[in-house]
């Protein structure tokens, strides 16, 4: 057969590259119950629709070119539920997957593609690091930085990250950059490896508590959350995907609405205590006015009095930010701040609605806040406000005190005001207006305390905020599913084919 030496050869080196880092490797990782970065590749994408790019790279270095396989970073592209994505899936049982000149060089070439040609990018990440002696001494430095833009990100088209093991080095930064990260538990995020940290800090640190799930997920917030398996990981990188629209320049792709989607908003009045001072959780508004089955929560354990969810209305996808009273009595403290901004960030600028449902009794006071610097976040959310050109719509449920009635879109921070015949727009608790406006506790004089109270409330009710056309309309909160989605029919984008100017698209992914 003609060429046949040479098509020997192409077959030995493909099957070279597909045996990764070798058969007891893989061995190890199926016995822990892992994927590997090719099973999760598969796993991720559209049958037969994957394909690489420097599936033959690898190490320059010679003394470890024969051990490199790919390099140790397993990148292309493919589809996901027939749209294209680009894609890294770091192979740790090669060198770690460690960072090189190589591997990097894959990486900014399918990050490239993804911004210019307008895909989602999907990192599924687990790295010891830089590569050493790659990165090391004078030539180390001229390998560092030769991409001035590498940390850029101008959101072109969504990010989303996988951490599935462990992650230093680019998966940590690329994490970082992204919209959307989910980590299975067991992963760790790091700057560096708990060896490394215990001996800069000169004492001993568990992997967990150096940047396991709970730290992540939970105190400095970047995770959106976390899973127990690769495929549960993977899983939650498609359906955050199923939200979003390829690219800015086009509008979030739209779903069938699943029949009985109008029966649960007519129960709200079961979910919403009778009673101004019980809590309820938000969450399950939210779940009763969306399509049904269609809320995808993030960072569900970070900033818990305020919930941020994904979700959609008569197929297309909103944005819903919810004051939570299950935490803190929906009080908002630094954390909340910084997670309602980020949810703002990305959705401006990826044409996703925004929905406000409010009830809310002002920012959390205290010396923790202003220690973790509370008026800038505070401003920091307003300042993202202004610059956020999808369409606003607020939905006044019941308290709603002080500042945070105009960082919960109150005022003119929103396109429609619809308020709740339960809706409370006081600066405060009308029972603590009492006390600090007059001076009268109701166990010194309950009758005038009764009294002044009324007067109080009469002033801050949902009916006196319509009269002033301050809000558009007052709603049985059993409308507020059909008045949400004929609004947006109303204030869609439709001069610009439901794309909005994406002012926020350079913001910092975290700050």
């Amino acid at each position: 057969m003609a060429f046949e030496k040479l098509i020997e050869e192409f077959q030995q080196r493909t099957a070279e590259v597909l045996a990764m880092g070798g058969a007891e490797k893989l061995a190890k990782r199926k016995a822990e119950g892992h994927l590997n970065a090719r099973e999760r590749i598969d796993y991720l994408l559209d049958k037969d629709s994957f394909i690489e790019s420097g599936r033959f790279a690898r190490s320059n270095r010679p003394e470890v070119k024969a051990k490199t396989p790919a390099d140790g970073k397993v990148a292309g592209f493919g589809k996901i539920n027939g749209r294209e994505v680009a894609l890294v899936s770091n192979d740790f049982t090669v060198m770690g997957a460690s960072s090189a000149v190589i591997n990097m060089k894959k990486i900014k070439h399918v990050k490239q593609i993804a911004c210019k040609r307008g895909m989602p990018l999907v990192l599924l990440g687990e790295s010891s690091g830089a590569r050493m002696p790659d990165r090391m001494g004078a030539a180390g430095r001229a390998i560092i930085a030769q991409d001035p833009t590498e940390y850029q990100r101008l959101r072109e088209s969504p990010w989303c990250s996988a951490l599935l093991g462990q992650c230093y080095g680019s998966s940590t930064w690329y994490s970082a950059m992204s919209d959307f990260v989910v980590m299975r538990k067991g992963a760790i995020m790091a700057i560096a490896s708990p060896n490394v940290t215990s001996i800069a800090i000169g004492k001993s640190i568990s992997a967990e508590e150096l940047g396991g799930w709970k730290i992540l997920t939970g105190v400095s917030g970047l995770a959106d959350m976390a899973v127990d398996t690769d495929e549960q990981a993977i899983d939650a990188i498609k359906k955050f995907l199923s939200y979003m629209p390829g690219h800015i320049n086009e509008p979030p792709p739209e779903a069938p609405v699943p029949p009985g989607s109008d029966e649960a908003s007519k129960k709200i009045l079961d979910i919403l205590p009778e009673s101004r001072n019980q809590v309820y959780d938000a969450r399950k508004i939210i779940a009763a006015i969306a399509d049904k089955g269609s809320t995808f929560e993030l960072k569900e354990r970070y900033g818990k009095s305020l919930a941020t969810v994904l979700a959609r209305l008569d197929g297309k996808s909103v944005g819903f930010i919810a004051n939570n009273p299950m935490f803190k009595g929906g009080a908002l403290d630094a954390d909340a701040c910084q997670k309602v901004t980020s949810f703002m960030v990305l959705c401006d600028s990826f044409n996703i609605p925004l929905v406000f449902l409010v009830d809310v009794p002002g920012f959390l006071i205290g010396l923790e806040g202003e220690l973790r610097g509370m008026p800038g976040k505070v401003i920091n959310w307003m300042n993202a406000m202004t610059l956020v050109t999808v369409p606003k719509i607020t939905v006044m449920m019941r308290k709603n005190y002080g500042q945070a009635f105009i960082n919960m879109a109150g005022g003119k921070n929103a396109d429609e005001i619809a308020c709740w015949p339960t809706a409370d727009l006081g600066f405060m608790d009308p029972a603590v207006s009492v006390n600090v406006l007059y001076g009268v506790k109701f166990e010194d004089d309950p009758e005038r305390f009764k009294k002044l109270k009324a007067e109080v409330e009469r002033d801050t009710s949902a009916w006196g905020l319509a009269e002033l056309y301050e809000a558009q309309t007052v709603l049985d909160p059993r409308d507020t599913r059909e008045y949400l989605i004929r609004t947006l029919q109303v204030h869609r984008l439709r001069l610009k084919n439901g794309v909005g100017e994406h002012l926020l698209r350079n913001w910092p992914t975290s700050y």
